[in-house]
């Protein structure tokens, strides 16, 4: 029982028993989804052939690194991919996405962006709101486009009307810093099937950080040509110490690793070093982690409810991304749901998040991540703009008992007993 190891006052006690009452079929369906993708991740595993040899790295130029090759085949086939790009050498999500976009698009090229705006630090990558001189893709001559969605889903008259003469169309299947639900498999699979009736030859590239295994199937299967995402999110499964992928046809894989390398290069190149193991494993784990933090998102968004926040998604709703928004009302209580969640932390739960401002945010911000991995968001994290209405974005979670605890300490911080 958590109370056994952490002060939880009898009404924050009783609270969370309700909860674990109430949600008890939807924690049932989550672990359906991680059956049946650990299962598929087994059988990649087996069908691929994998062996010891392959979990040792390479160095130098790392060319014929079979174990490198072997994990790309493996994660090419769990997404339904031709090709993959699976390593170290992508910084983060972020990096991922600008190797991706410089990949595919050339001076002139339109780039369609159907989600609205998007997460904040891609801002930059494509120079809009006047972020020049850094090497944007406004610099390099690439126009871009935006479209609002409609309650949350892509504006599909509008994507059919102006995705002639684009060359790519964006998605950010999470919701990042926004008041909106994360893009499901078929609002995905619509917005494809609406560029692509009126433009064939355009590429489908879907942020899909946040998302991996929390459905048994990935955007690639539902007319993505490209995705994209971070390994210190959900296909690292909590044990990749960095990294990021981009995966889907094999044509634009190949323009993607000649901008991660060099032209001419490409994927034959890039060491691996010692952490092939830890990828290879990672990779593994990824089904069960990401249960877990679905699991945590589905307490925390019926335990919040029940404190009277607004919650999105809630908790009877499928989870697409493993992130959960709670409306605080207050920097005080946002601030110490925070600190609540950082007291749970396996590493530097002593320290208090303090907000400050963060390189690519228009206001200050404020973290909660006592994480093994520096920045990992599949590790039970709390971020928030500190502006109005002051919501949290909760995410993570590596298992679900100590994610549970960390939620009802939030919770406590933050709100008491009322």
């Amino acid at each position: 029982m958590i109370q056994d190891y952490f002060s939880i006052s009898p009404q924050m006690q009783a609270l969370d028993a309700e909860v674990m009452q109430q949600i008890t079929e939807s924690l049932a369906k989550i672990d359906a989804i991680k059956e049946d993708n650990q299962l598929k991740m087994l059988q990649a595993f087996t069908r691929c052939r994998v062996a010891a040899n392959h979990l040792v790295g390479s160095t130098g130029y790392g060319y014929d690194d079979a174990g490198r090759a072997k994990l790309e085949e493996i994660f090419a086939t769990l997404t339904g991919s031709e090709a993959a790009l699976f390593r170290h050498n992508f910084m983060s999500g972020t990096h991922a996405l600008t190797v991706a976009l410089f990949g595919l698009l050339r001076p002139g090229d339109t780039l369609l962006c159907a989600s609205g705006r998007p997460y904040d630090t891609l801002i930059g990558v494509l120079g809009i709101d006047g972020q020049n001189g850094q090497g944007s893709l406004a610099e390099y001559g690439v126009n871009y486009r935006q479209i609002e969605l409609e309650n949350s889903r892509p504006n599909l008259a509008a994507i059919a009307q102006q995705a002639p003469g684009c060359k790519v169309l964006y998605l950010q299947r999470s919701r990042g810093y926004a008041a909106r639900q994360a893009l499901s498999l078929a609002d995905i699979e619509a917005a494809a099937a609406a560029a692509k009736a009126v433009n064939p030859n355009i590429a489908v590239v879907v942020d899909n950080c946040y998302g991996e295994f929390t459905q048994t199937t990935e955007p690639t299967q539902h007319g993505a040509d490209l995705i994209v995402g971070s390994l210190i999110k959900n296909p690292g499964g909590g044990i990749a110490p960095t990294g990021g992928y981009i995966a889907g046809k094999a044509p634009l894989v190949e323009l993607c690793a000649y901008r991660l390398t060099a032209p001419g290069v490409g994927a034959e190149i890039g060491c691996t070093g010692e952490l092939m193991r830890q990828l290879y494993l990672g990779l593994y784990y990824a089904p069960g982690v990401t249960a877990a933090a679905l699991k945590t998102s589905v307490y925390a968004s019926a335990l919040f409810a029940r404190l009277g926040c607004q919650v999105s998604p809630t908790w009877q709703q499928a989870r697409n991304d493993i992130i959960t928004s709670i409306v605080t009302g207050s920097p005080e209580k946002l601030v110490a749901l925070c600190r609540g969640v950082q007291s749970a932390s396996p590493v530097d739960s002593f320290v208090s998040p303090e907000p400050w401002p963060m390189p690519g945010y228009d206001c200050d911000v404020i973290m909660a991540a006592g994480a093994f991995t520096l920045g990992s968001s599949i590790e039970l994290s709390c971020d928030a703009p500190m502006k109005e209405p002051y919501t949290a974005y909760m995410q993570g979670g590596l298992n679900f008992a100590a994610s549970r605890a960390g939620v009802l300490l939030a919770a406590q911080a933050a709100f008491g007993t009322q």
